[in-house]
């Protein structure tokens, strides 16, 4: 498929002096880590509502060849709040399999290819096997001859802000998250769909609609 211009506003690349420029922005809205049955019950009323989650996962850092490890965290960023779904502590398997296979649901994201083969660590032989309606929104941008399509440069490119690196490599698996690391999860998925809704405004989506 051959590439098209973005919109003339919106430049193919952005620079470190540029992005350094750009103003700070981390996830300020509702957050929720669901660790329990009653919390995921709350978590999917408003996720099943929705028409466009924000999706990301975080999966303990490893640090030996050969080590595997599977995810930790799915989040889920809806209009009205971000679900950090503990995926070690409570079994999410029926609930987010039915999410990633709701068509009526779009899920974007950005390297999805990597997310969905670490989820098959988490599901059971046949569970969450038939995602549906996902969108990767770097390879949406390079469609649009975007050259650098990293959460943090489609952050600075298409929403005009900086979002700030920090705990990616720390224990996703503890018992209790830090502030720092319920940020970090929250602000990459809401970020997602901010993109989502940005690439919409603009018309970038056409054709180039969720799988």
């Amino acid at each position: 498929m051959p590439s098209t211009t973005p919109p003339p506003r919106f430049a193919r690349t952005i620079s470190a002096e540029e992005m350094a420029a750009l103003p700070i922005r981390r996830y300020e809205g509702e957050v929720h880590v669901v660790a329990s049955p009653a919390a995921l019950e709350h978590a999917l009323a408003d996720i099943r509502a929705e028409r466009v989650l924000g999706f990301d996962t975080e999966t303990r850092p490893v640090f030996r060849k050969g080590e595997s490890h599977p995810p930790s965290l799915a989040q889920l960023a809806t209009a009205r709040a971000v679900y950090l779904l503990a995926l070690q502590r409570l079994d999410c398997s029926a609930a987010l399999g039915e999410i990633l296979a709701a068509h009526a649901i779009v899920k974007i994201g950005v390297g999805l290819a990597e997310d969905m083969r670490q989820l098959k660590l988490f599901f059971a032989a046949g569970e969450g096997s038939n995602p549906a309606s996902f969108l990767d929104a770097g390879a949406l941008a390079r469609r649009h001859g975007v050259k650098q399509t990293g959460l943090r440069n489609l952050a600075g490119i298409f929403l005009g802000f900086r979002v700030p690196k920090g705990k990616r490599t720390s224990n996703w698996a503890a018992v209790r998250l830090s502030p720092a690391q319920i940020a970090y999860a929250a602000t990459d998925a809401w970020v997602c769909r901010e993109l989502f809704l940005c690439f919409e405004q603009l018309g970038l989506l056409g054709a180039d609609g969720p799988a």
